[in-house]
């Protein structure tokens, strides 16, 4: 589809077989809910059976427009055959039809066996608002602000800062929704959202300089599937990190936030760097790809936990939460033990420039963030 579906639709209908004689095929239906810039599988595979022409349904609900898109997943040599598709607003009521390329009707739900019938789950999760604490910047997607351009993307949200070649900040929602068993993509390539006016920053900026190219919403926080773990190899999505920070000090900070999610809690997560020049395998750098790559001196996070739940800004005003902000030196020197790094949220807005949590009532900030945390880490 080169349009978007209405919002509201609850139920999904396709019609599908073998093309003539030819063998039978796999296929899956993917939906973007952002215009067709990334999909989230829809339900599970579907094997076709024979030229017979076979509906499955997929049922489930969604409040924003609804792109789709049919893929044919086996790698086999097999054509497919699909015939209708019929999207309806409610059980069994057709609000609009796209016959692709037939003119036969779908049969009503009521006569699908109930093996046809798939759970459009990736519909249906529920996530949290990525930038649900604030946006820490005021950035917005304007070519007038280059230096603090807005990226909102199903997965995380972020600033990116088009003269440093890096983000300002991404923040991204973390619970059980976004974590599933999804393979690491490995595939870091250029950000196509990106305006053309920006330069493309890529893999091979990063090429021979002693830097890991370091994620921000880690590949690990978003493997529900394919597309969700992909975005996150976003170029848009990297700084220039020290191996030791990012491979150890780091990458211990990421498995203790999933392990807190795993014991039942929920995380906001907001994470940047700031300053200019840091220290990887092959010794100091400042800049990258030259001088379009900002190596930045400090790598810092923000955290604010709490148990699963609704109403997440008032349970967090209302002291249920555990708000945990962390600053590391960008070298490999650099401590395993993130919980050294401690430091208030106040630090780190005196160091950035930031306004972080402001989506918070501003008495409620000053008590939050005015304290580093000491609790135990376990």
């Amino acid at each position: 589809m080169n349009f978007d579906a209405p919002a509201g639709l609850r139920q999904l209908q396709v019609s599908a077989a073998a093309y003539g004689s030819d063998e039978a095929s796999t296929w899956e239906l993917w939906g973007s809910v952002d215009g067709g810039r990334t999909y989230r599988r829809i339900g599970q595979p579907v094997r076709t059976q024979g030229a017979r022409l076979v509906v499955t349904t997929f049922e489930g609900s969604t409040s924003t427009p609804l792109r789709l898109e049919i893929r044919k997943t086996d790698g086999g040599s097999g054509r497919l055959n699909i015939d209708d598709i019929v999207l309806s607003s409610s059980a069994g009521a057709a609000t609009s039809t796209v016959v692709v390329p037939g003119t036969r009707p779908a049969p009503a739900a009521s006569s699908l066996p109930p093996a046809t019938t798939a759970r459009a789950e990736a519909v249906v999760t529920r996530r949290d608002d990525n930038l649900a604490l604030g946006n820490p910047s005021g950035a917005t997607a304007s070519l007038s602000t280059p230096t603090n351009y807005l990226l909102a993307k199903p997965q995380y949200t972020l600033s990116y800062n088009a003269q440093r070649g890096t983000p300002n900040w991404v923040s991204w929602h973390l619970n059980r929704a976004w974590m599933g068993s999804a393979p690491r993509q490995d595939d870091f390539r250029p950000d196509p959202a990106l305006p053309r006016e920006f330069y493309q920053v890529t893999p091979r900026s990063y090429s021979g300089s002693g830097f890991d190219r370091g994620h921000n919403c880690p590949s690990a926080d978003r493997t529900t599937d394919l597309d969700d773990n992909s975005s996150t190899f976003l170029m848009t999505n990297m700084i220039p990190q020290a191996g030791a920070n990012n491979q150890r000090t780091w990458s211990g900070l990421e498995e203790w936030t999933r392990t807190q999610v795993e014991r039942g809690q929920e995380v906001y997560v907001v994470m940047g760097c700031y300053g200019k020049g840091g220290a990887g395998t092959a010794g100091p750098r400042t800049t990258l790809d030259n001088g379009r790559v900002t190596v930045p001196a400090r790598v810092w996070k923000v955290l604010v936990i709490l148990p699963e739940g609704s109403n997440d800004l008032q349970r967090i005003a209302a002291g249920q939460a555990r708000i945990l902000a962390v600053d590391t030196p960008n070298d490999q020197q650099v401590s395993p033990d993130w919980s050294r790094y401690r430091v208030s949220v106040d630090a780190i807005e005196a160091a950035t420039g930031l306004d972080l949590l402001s989506a918070l009532p501003r008495p409620v900030q000053e008590q939050l963030e005015s304290r580093a945390d000491t609790g135990a880490i376990r």
